[in-house]
């Protein structure tokens, strides 16, 4: 039987398939495994190159592959797609299209994080969380009051007199003043525990400690629309700088570059392709929009970048387009080492 060289692994919850080929690609076998029988199975393999699609729990399976000394690498679900045979998607065939998929010599494979990245990246995440479960508890609370003739602004500050009216008003139905009271409880804080407010507060407390004690952070936040919360998630979630030959590469990674339609030799740019880490994106499409509205009150420099774009196209454009700049900016700051220059702003 010829040694198997590559493996394609198709992970799950409890049942996994494995598909492996040798030098010239043929099928060698392919094994249905139970999770309890994963690392059994791949310690018993020659040292081989191991495929999986990036998805959940998958960066966990990489680094204890590679503790038995397999060469593992991570493709992204969209670059496997094209290589499951006549779109029959099951296990079997797609550890074959993964196979596959690894010995193309273009291929492009994700970067693994380590624990400790993971671990940052859940601090982001958790108080990202919980910011949008206040947001929506206190836009359910205002739709339903606007029901009874109770209109509050925006903002969470209003949220005291609203909550006055359900203790108040006796006109409010019995049922009504129940489930407000309810979403009110939600918002205070659950099982005892400190509100929403204190939780996100302790959460900033922690990235911002975080900021202080990395470097690439600090770097990033010398940046005009780069806080801590957006640093501390860059570095957390985007995979080494290096990775990318050039800023540009960096900024379509993160999906704010236009989508072309091309042929023909005619080039021809769409909206943006919104295809990538969307959490950075949106992190620094407000970074730019906040950079926009400074700009806008004290005016921009004349003659400028800034100043030329805002004359000539919609503010969301100008505004994505400084979220790229941004983004080209990150990526030159953390493989050059080197802190922003604010000299450089007077070109912006």
């Amino acid at each position: 039987m010829a040694e198997v060289t590559t493996i394609g692994l198709d992970i799950a919850k409890h049942v996994f398939q494995a598909h492996g080929v040798d030098a010239d690609g043929h099928k060698v076998f392919s094994r249905r495994l139970t999770r309890a029988k994963v690392l059994e199975f791949f310690s018993a393999q020659p040292r081989s190159l191991v495929a999986l699609e990036a998805c959940g729990g998958a960066h966990h399976w990489v680094r204890e592959l590679a503790k038995l000394g397999h060469d593992v690498r991570l493709i992204p679900p969209a670059y496997v797609k094209p290589f499951v045979k006549r779109n029959q998607k099951n296990d079997a065939n797609d550890a074959e299209a993964i196979s596959e998929a690894a010995q193309r010599p273009n291929m492009r494979f994700v970067a693994v994080k380590s624990e400790e990245q993971q671990a940052s990246a859940l601090v982001f995440r958790t108080r990202d969380l919980l910011v949008r479960q206040r947001t929506q508890l206190i836009n359910a609370i205002r739709g339903h009051m606007a029901e009874y003739g109770w209109v509050a602004p925006k903002g969470r500050m209003w949220m005291a007199s609203l909550r006055e009216v359900i203790d108040s008003d006796n006109s409010l139905p019995v049922a009504a003043r129940d489930m407000l009271r309810v979403m009110l409880v939600m918002l205070d804080g659950l099982d005892g525990l400190d509100g929403l407010d204190f939780q996100i507060a302790d959460l900033d407390k922690e990235i911002a400690r975080r900021a202080r004690e990395d470097e690439d952070v600090r770097r990033l936040m010398t940046i005009p629309g780069i806080g801590p919360i957006a640093a501390t998630a860059i570095c957390a979630l985007a995979p080494p700088a290096e990775t990318f030959a050039r800023g540009r590469d960096f900024a379509a990674w993160v999906g704010l570059t236009p989508l072309q339609k091309s042929t023909g030799g005619k080039p021809r740019q769409r909206r943006t392709t919104k295809m990538g880490e969307r959490t950075l994106r949106r992190l620094l499409i407000i970074g730019a929009s906040t950079l926009i509205r400074h700009a806008s009150k004290k005016g921009p420099t004349e003659g400028g970048w800034l100043a030329s774009m805002l004359t000539r196209k919609p503010r969301m454009l100008v505004t994505v387009a400084q979220a790229n700049k941004t983004a080209r900016i990150v990526w030159a700051v953390l493989t050059k080492k080197e802190d922003y220059r604010a000299s450089v702003a007077a070109a912006v």
